[in-house]
Order: structure tokens, then sequence, then C-alpha cells
């Protein structure tokens, strides 16, 4: 599943910055919070498609 992927991609990229914002580097906790938003809509997409493959005939 394409959306899924795009969703693991996402993920895969954010972790640099959060081992930066542990470290207290505030720029790098804008970027993961931002990041953070685009994973939710993007784990919101793979809900949507999940549900209307379980609701295909």
């Amino acid at each position: 599943m394409q959306e899924y992927e795009e969703l693991k991609v996402l993920v895969t990229e954010i972790e640099a910055d959060i081992s930066k914002a542990e470290g207290g580097n505030s720029a790098a906790g804008t970027r993961v919070r931002k990041q953070m938003q685009k994973i939710k809509q993007s784990a919101q997409t793979v809900r949507s498609r999940i549900l209307e493959i379980r609701s295909a005939p």
C-alpha cells in the first residue's frame, strides 16, 4: 500500500531531528512538530484507505 510506505518514510526522516531536539536544539524541535503533523495526516490517510479496502465487496 503506497500510503503506508509514505508514512514509513516520514517517520524515518524525522529520526535525526528527534535526537537533536532531545539535545536541546529548538529549531529541530520545531521541525519535529511540523513533521509530526504530516505523520498524523498520513496516518489518517492510511486509516481511511484500510476502511475502503475492508468495505469493498
